[in-house]
């Protein structure tokens, strides 16, 4: 652990400066430059609440912000999740000419994910105030809630990206196994409306992003108090697989340039 600490101090700069060149990189030959970052979660928002608010007729409050809130939380864990898979073999000629911890290329993709996350809550929070929702000061648990959520997604983008470099078909079994979460997380549905007793329960309390989606919703939406108990239980697992993440790769880091 003081091996991690060190290293995060030390290579905190190059993240911060990596994150910035991608971002910049990601719209230099685009005409909108960085209103895509804007525009796309928008339009995502706009085709979910027509196809499920209109078509399927779905009757929850704010219905908008509702499903706004659940995507910013959802892409922000599916970033990690897939960004992070072939994140060594994608980083070749820095992984076999230069050492740098390999934690360190996440740490860095996390921050440009952070970056497009603080966009859609701020577009959430706009949208939150063009429907009136009420606002109240329970809105400040989504600070403690967004926290889990980071370090259960870096904890589990550390292992994926560890056996990402061996294991060819992780990406695709990894897109397969996203697809499904996505379905059950209740993005565009209530599940404790729409899924009663026990199926209700397992989907929130087994599956973290739903249960982090739907904690953000109490906060933000529905004036409610988290439950705090399950957010230090996810907070403690996430902890877990980043410390198990860690210790893979500071164990195997030194064999992934021979693999690669």
């Amino acid at each position: 652990m003081n091996r991690f600490i060190l290293n995060l101090r030390k290579y905190y700069k190059y993240a911060v400066y990596s994150a910035k060149a991608e971002l910049k990189s990601e719209v230099a030959d685009s005409y909108l430059n960085w209103l895509w970052w804007i525009i796309e979660p928008i339009c995502f928002m706009l085709i979910y609440t027509f196809v499920f608010g209109v078509v399927f007729k779905n009757k929850e409050p704010f219905f908008a912000s509702f499903v706004f809130v659940g995507l910013t939380c959802w892409e922000f864990f599916n970033r990690m999740i897939t960004g992070s898979v072939n994140l060594i073999t994608n980083n070749r000629d820095l992984v076999t000419k230069v050492y740098i911890p390999k934690y360190i290329l996440l740490l860095s993709k996390s921050f440009t994910y952070l970056f497009k996350m603080s966009i859609s809550l701020i577009i959430t929070f706009a949208l939150m105030l063009y429907q009136h929702v009420p606002i109240t000061w329970h809105i400040i648990f989504f600070i403690p809630i967004l926290i889990v959520l980071y370090v259960f997604s870096f904890g589990l983008g550390l292992i994926l990206m560890h056996f990402g470099v061996t294991f060819n078909d992780l990406s695709n079994l990894t897109n397969i196994g996203l697809r499904m979460v996505f379905y059950l997380s209740g993005v565009f549905y209530n599940i404790t409306t729409k899924l009663k007793g026990t199926l209700s329960h397992i989907l929130l309390f087994c599956n973290p992003i739903a249960f982090i989606m739907n904690e953000l919703r109490k906060v933000l939406i529905y004036n409610k108090f988290p439950s705090f108990v399950m957010l230090i239980v996810w907070l403690f697992v996430g902890a877990l697989l980043c410390a198990i993440g860690v210790h893979v790769i500071h164990k195997n880091e030194n064999s992934y340039a021979k693999v690669i």
